[in-house]
């Protein structure tokens, strides 16, 4: 019985996934990390620290620490890159350690420290080294290659439609009798800015004819070069365009 009781000390109160092997997928030219994930079932607090026989080889965090009862913690295992050699078997292990969490935990350093060998459970982890194999780089070919294709297809997909503005037959009339007494308007302009082209170029040659230089002459050259009538006609054209341009076609 006795036997019984010092196995039960010894049985680690964590759950670990993955339990036995932590598995690293190549190629290995670039850092590759694995997950370990330490849940607790139990109702009291456990502390717990990872350690592993080629420390200089992987980074991990969190390294130790403390967790809840009911709680899971995710423990980050990252490999550092190095010349893969297929014929050689991997003899690196990982070890989880925790012990039931002291009621002050204030310095873990020395909870460790004044641990008892009976209180401490232990599981140890072996690494595997994977290479991935060629269906697993079609794969990964495929799904770059697919990625292009879903973006084309969002960006391809049904255009939304142009607002449009629907007018009733009164509206409508309106609208064409405003373009109507817009275009009259032009045409009136366009006369008086004909006569008055007409009246200035005779203005001018009286004024060239007129040597005296008197204050008429001037005042005639000045009516005679006034550009006011053409800006005019130019608005009016604009406005009669943009009517037109918007609601008729």
């Amino acid at each position: 019985m006795a036997a019984v009781g010092t196995l039960a000390k010894h049985e680690q109160i964590l759950v670990l996934d993955p339990p036995t092997d932590l598995k690293f997928k190549g190629p290995f030219t670039d850092v590759v990390t694995t997950n370990l994930k330490l849940r607790n079932p139990s109702d009291r607090k456990v502390c717990f620290k990872v350690k592993t026989t080629a420390p200089r080889r992987y980074c991990v965090r969190p390294n130790s620490g403390i967790i809840d009862p009911g709680s899971t913690v995710t423990v980050s295992v990252m490999l550092q890159p190095f010349d893969y050699d297929p014929n050689e078997k991997s003899k690196h292990k990982f070890m989880v350690q925790t012990i039931f969490a002291p009621p002050s935990t204030s310095d873990m350093e020395a909870v460790w420290k004044e641990a008892k060998p009976d209180d401490l459970m232990d599981s140890k982890l072996r690494c595997v080294f994977e290479m991935p194999n060629e269906n697993d780089k079609l794969n990964d070919v495929e799904a770059s290659k697919s990625a292009p294709v879903l973006n084309t297809s969002k960006q391809d997909g049904p255009m939304p439609k142009p607002h449009s503005v629907s007018l009733n037959d009164t509206e409508t009339r309106k609208l064409v009798e405003e373009c109507k007494r817009l275009q009259a308007d032009v045409m009136k302009l366009s006369d008086e800015n004909r006569h008055l082209r007409e009246e200035g170029l005779r203005l001018r040659k009286v004024t060239h004819s007129d040597k005296s230089g008197s204050p008429t002459a001037l005042a005639l050259r000045e009516n005679g070069s006034n550009p006011l009538p053409s800006l005019l006609v130019v608005i009016a054209a604009i406005f009669i365009g943009f009517f037109l341009g918007k609601f008729i076609l």
